[in-house]
């Protein structure tokens, strides 16, 4: 369902033992849970993450999460009505700086686990189609990433 790999940061259990927690719950709202699909999460450093941002999207700067989907959404959703997953589907690649985290936990007052667990679950969604630019898309997918915090007991 998952691999974590860590560039230039601790490895931790911590991050770990959220990643599973929120996957999991993820999979099972989404009915995905028997697809065999793989998710790469990778922990990493404000640095590295610009350059991934800079190389991959040709934005120059920081930022807290990027999300690399393998499916548009409509053949994803396809290959969910039908169970037509192979064992080597990769659904995406999360990227998060765990630095960038801690100092979002800090700044909007919250734990370092609801924030860490908002950027698994983002990034999720991301790799699950939905998106947050225009305000349509915003109110399908915010509800659903509240509705995996709040069914995990994880709040602000």
């Amino acid at each position: 369902m998952y691999e974590i790999t860590y560039i230039d940061v601790e490895e931790k259990s911590e991050y770990k033992n959220i990643v599973e927690k929120v996957l999991c719950k993820c999979f099972e709202e989404e009915k995905i849970q028997n697809s065999k699909l793989m998710i790469t999460i990778t922990f990493t450093t404000p640095e590295k993450i610009k350059q991934i941002n800079s190389e991959y999207r040709k934005i120059d700067k920081e930022t807290d999460v990027l999300s690399f989907p393998m499916f548009e959404k409509e053949e994803l959703d396809k290959k969910i009505v039908s169970q037509d997953f192979l064992l080597e589907d990769i659904l995406g690649d999360i990227i998060i700086s765990i630095e960038k985290v801690r100092e979002q936990a800090k700044e909007y007052g919250h734990s370092f686990e609801r924030e860490l667990s908002y950027m698994i679950v983002h990034g999720f969604y991301h790799l699950m189609g939905y998106d947050h630019i225009k305000e349509e898309d915003k109110v399908v997918m915010r509800p659903k990433e509240e509705k995996i915090l709040s069914s995990l007991n994880i709040t602000r």
